[in-house]
């Protein structure tokens, strides 16, 4: 299997591997290791380059199979064969931006659970862009204007985020650990990565996140839909830059 670097360093931006398969029909590359994040808990996969033998590889997907973590790679160059050093580089613009969004999201889910006690039922994000839809049977403009501000008050609290991998059955005495309705964890797993943001929220999560919580900048709820009598969806987006007003 894969090593997977970004559960450990989130900024770690290139990194070395080598290729240990390659599968000719889906132009796809496996590496011992590798930075690029495979997409997961509507976290969008990474994209980027590999740079092999002086060639440089766009790496238009990324996913998780049976086999490994597959990188897509474009059509035009021949493939490498196994074995072959591997320089990569993920696209780095677009991943603090999904970081961003990502910690964003969980903000979000921990001050609506803290608050109100609504778990999520659903959730997607693209880079500074997101939606969540939480367990609220009543949701109106002047709630989600409390919440927005409730939100921003834990970013400007300039909160570390801390990654730990606990095992399997550590991690399921932490109260609350899984806020979505339905358990995504694999029965089988030994051991469960958690991203706490201290003093406020601390979940199950295979994402990649900022380090601490002033580097989301500010968030504005946008939108907001009832998808069902007790089912309501919140839409986000962030600034483009962080600024120090937004986390001061």
């Amino acid at each position: 299997m894969t090593e997977l670097l970004c559960h450990t360093d989130s900024y770690l931006k290139k990194f070395t591997a080598k290729v240990v398969s390659v599968n000719a029909e889906t132009r796809s590359l496996f590496l011992d290791r590798t930075a690029f994040y495979p997409g997961g808990g509507g976290q969008l996969c990474d994209t980027g380059i590999l740079k092999i033998d002086c060639i440089d590889y766009p790496v238009t997907r990324v996913k998780k199979t049976p086999d490994g973590i597959a990188h897509e790679i474009g059509e035009g160059r021949d493939l490498p064969s196994v074995g072959s050093e591997v320089t990569g580089e993920i696209d780095w613009d677009r991943r603090y931006k999904l970081m961003r969004t990502h910690t964003a999201m969980h903000i979000l889910c921990g001050v609506v659970f803290r608050d109100y006690g609504a778990q999520v039922t659903g959730g997607d994000m693209e880079p500074l862009s997101g939606r969540m839809d939480f367990e609220f049977e009543n949701l109106s403009k002047d709630l989600v204007g409390v919440i927005e501000e409730a939100v921003n008050k834990e970013v400007a609290a300039a909160r570390d985020v801390r990654v730990k991998v606990l095992p399997r059955e550590e991690a399921f005495q932490i109260p609350d650990l899984i806020r979505t309705k339905i358990n995504l964890l694999p029965p089988g797993i030994p051991e469960v990565r958690t991203i706490e943001i201290v003093g406020l929220d601390l979940q199950a999560d295979g994402g990649t996140h900022v380090a601490n919580t002033r580097e989301v900048g500010r968030m504005r709820i946008t939108d907001y839909k009832s998808k069902g009598k007790i089912n309501k969806r919140i839409y986000v987006e962030l600034d483009d830059q962080v600024t120090e007003a937004a986390g001061s």
